[in-house]
């Protein structure tokens, strides 16, 4: 079994439920992962998704090893028939199967590159150790999805769930980096799934998410208009996908602001972390009692705990 996209649920609404259970509970099955090993390889920088899914390991009884690739392992060739006579020293093949001779599962943080869209959706790194390792997968954040931060956006969603069909929207906001849109799209993954809400992508022209991700998600450009009576209000940036990895708007008037908010049913605000402050959103907004931001963090450990323990329990 392995774990790269929240599509690889069954049921997302039994598996909430049953992060909600570890979470009353998160060391019931502390024996668990007795005698197993969690490899955490790093392409990129961490502190949410490291720190939770190594808790999350811990708390089922797991050894950990982490290694960060940016600046402790050799340089990855991952193309087929690669003449390595520069750059790369080591190629995935060997490196998969080694590592899968240490870890009983695998966990891979590589980020989009953002200069290659074809190369980026092709989820070379993930792609690379699905092929060769022996070992499940599970995806910390690839180039195109981010799904353990869905599903713990789905555990979050649960605990503050409304009486009446809630209006979920997702909406952009300016960043002065270009980022990627594995997030997003994730979260987009997640809300096509959810069968009782009702979703709305807010953002400006032209920052169209992948249409094979949106489907027929509804888009408003409006974002004063998407944010009407809205229940929840997840907000993130992504930079643009047809003109890949640019920043083709730093338009200000997209910031979240108290003014924004005022619009919805009382809206939670939500962002997966790390924030910008004054730039996604104004202090006001994360810092009030809606802002639901660091629960949405505290779940990440239940998010990941729940994959793991599925995963371990199919060894």
């Amino acid at each position: 079994m392995n774990y790269i996209s929240i599509q690889d649920i069954n049921s997302l609404s039994k598996w909430v439920k049953s992060a909600l259970k570890i979470k009353k509970n998160p060391l019931k099955n502390q024996d668990l992962g007795k005698n197993k090993t969690l490899g955490m390889l790093f392409f990129n920088p961490s502190l949410r998704t490291r720190l939770s899914t190594q808790k999350a390991a811990l708390n089922l009884g797991m050894n950990v090893m982490v290694m960060n690739f940016t600046n402790e392992g050799w340089t990855l060739e991952f193309e087929d028939g690669a003449v390595m006579n520069s750059g790369a020293s080591e190629h995935i093949k060997e490196a998969a199967e080694v590592v899968s001779q240490y870890c009983d599962i695998i966990a891979i943080r590589a980020f989009a590159g953002l200069e290659n869209k074809e190369k980026d959706y092709a989820e070379t790194v993930i792609s690379g150790f699905l092929k060769h390792a022996t070992v499940p997968i599970v995806n910390m954040e690839s180039a195109v999805r981010h799904p353990l931060q869905s599903l713990a956006d789905a555990i979050t969603m649960e605990e503050h769930k409304t009486k009446h069909r809630p209006k979920v929207v997702l909406s952009w906001a300016p960043h002065p980096k270009a980022l990627p849109q594995a997030v997003a799209n994730s979260f987009v993954e997640m809300m096509q799934m959810q069968k009782n809400m009702d979703f709305v992508i807010t953002h400006p022209e032209g920052y169209e998410l992948s249409p094979e991700i949106t489907k027929d998600s509804q888009i408003e450009y409006d974002q004063n208009k998407a944010f009407e009576n809205a229940d929840f209000v997840y907000v993130k940036n992504w930079s643009n996908f047809n003109d890949y990895g640019k920043v083709t708007n730093s338009d200000s008037n997209w910031t979240v602001t108290a003014e924004k908010m005022a619009l919805t049913n009382k809206g939670k605000f939500m962002h997966c972390l790390p924030v910008r402050r004054n730039v996604i959103v104004s202090d006001e907004v994360i810092d009030s009692e809606n802002s639901i931001v660091i629960e949405q963090a505290n779940n990440r450990t239940y998010s990941a705990q729940l994959v793991l323990q599925k995963i371990l329990k199919k060894l």
